[in-house]
């Protein structure tokens, strides 16, 4: 087949890895969507499915300075595996709250929920730096920005299917049906990763104190004014611009579609993203790079603003379905510039700033949605971050001038 013609995934242990990648955001969606509708049908309260993403945040951004410090120094294989049974207990954690566990949600509604999305969100904060630096073990160089366009492929294939099979298993099957599946789905990564090999990492010339390696991130990146400038604007756009938390109250109050309906506006985004990262992995955004960077993020703005608008299913879902389209191009190029622009005895530690910039942003994003939700209703929170995702742009632009000339085909 031509799909397997691509000379990165002629890597054996890429193509596992990147199998098991699938797996894990296959888990994560299914169980975000689950956990979103379930969250609102115990409380109607939209600022408690902002609470949902803040509970994940918060442990996130606490250990990212350390994950990244732990990645750098451990194997990272055993950092991925150590979180990913973590990751299962979690979830089947949340099966069990349908079940023998139920009185918990009668007697402390979503509190149980809350508590145990926070512990997820360590494992999660663990697990994002590791990925990063054992992937850039396992690929030469040269395959970095194809590498980069295969990971995003591989998340948003799980981003697509994830939400649909989650919102058709709760709709058609029950609840607990779709816990099973998230339990399922995130042990199957365990599997797949232990028949890859152990990466060892460089030895350092020198040992470096806690303080000065947890930071060492951080003063890379803000010496970097192309990574931090890239980071920045996906962060921003993130922020305002995502309206993910809030798609139980259109799906429910203001397109009136259900669970099902939820299942597939929460896969539409990924979708236009799956369509977009695949064709990128052929032909990565090496020319112009910069421009086409500022034009993606523009693009997804506006979609925000017509699926903020929009009363009508179809309409709404073609809105996101490009907003992940263009947010796709957007992510593979940053991930292409954090690959090629990272020494390799610093990835986990930058990644870990990267997760704190963009992967908690999402959480906190959802956070700002609830707030602005509860403040202006839900399509003013929607139109709003709409807004504000444009004007980051333009106040990028102004900022960061040399970020909207930078050309890949350069660094790699």
């Amino acid at each position: 087949m031509k799909i397997f013609q691509n000379p990165v995934l002629g890597i054996r242990d890429f193509r596992f890895f990147i199998l098991a990648r699938f797996f894990m955001v296959l888990a994560v969606y299914i169980q975000a969507t689950i956990v979103g509708w379930q969250v609102y049908e115990l409380t109607y309260n939209p600022l408690d499915l902002g609470l949902v993403g803040l509970f994940e945040a918060i442990p996130s951004i606490l250990v990212a300075l350390y994950a990244g410090h732990l990645a750098d120094l451990i194997e990272r294989r055993q950092i991925i595996l150590v979180s990913l049974f973590v990751l299962f207990l979690c979830s089947l954690s949340l099966l069990l709250f349908t079940g023998p566990w139920k009185f918990l949600l009668d007697a402390y509604l979503a509190y149980p929920i809350f508590f145990v999305i926070f512990i997820s969100g360590i494992a999660r904060g663990f697990i994002a730096p590791a990925i990063f630096g054992f992937v850039t073990q396992i690929v030469p160089r040269e395959h970095y920005p194809h590498s980069a366009a295969w990971m995003g492929t591989s998340f948003q294939a799980g981003a697509v299917l994830g939400p649909a099979i989650g919102g058709l298993l709760y709709g058609s099957l029950g609840i607990e049906a779709a816990y099973l599946a998230d339990c399922i789905c995130i042990g199957l990564p365990l599997l797949l990763l232990i028949v890859v090999p152990k990466r060892p990492l460089l030895e350092k010339k020198e040992k470096e104190p806690l303080w000065t390696s947890l930071f060492a991130g951080l003063h890379y990146v803000r010496g970097n004014k192309m990574m931090l400038g890239a980071m920045s604007l996906d962060m921003f756009a993130v922020l305002f611009g995502g309206a993910t938390a809030l798609m139980p109250i259109f799906a429910r109050d203001i397109l009136q579609v259900g669970s099902e309906g939820l299942g597939i506006l929460r896969a539409a985004p990924s979708l236009g993203a799956l369509v977009m990262a695949y064709y990128l992995t052929t032909k990565p955004p090496l020319h112009r790079s910069g421009e086409l960077l500022m034009v993606s993020v523009i693009g997804f703005g506006v979609c925000m603003l017509v699926f903020g608008l929009s009363t009508i299913f179809w309409i709404s879902t073609l809105a996101l379905f490009f907003s992940g389209a263009f947010d796709s191009i957007s992510v593979v190029i940053r991930g292409t510039i954090m690959q090629t622009m990272t020494p390799d005895e610093m990835r986990g530690r930058v990644s870990s700033i990267n997760k704190i910039f963009i992967g908690s942003s999402n959480e906190i994003g959802a956070f700002e949605s609830g707030v602005t939700a509860k403040l202006l209703g839900p399509v003013g929170s929607v139109v709003f971050g709409g807004i504000m995702t444009i004007v980051v742009v333009f106040l990028t632009i102004r900022l960061v001038p040399d970020l909207k000339k930078m050309e890949l085909k350069d660094w790699t």
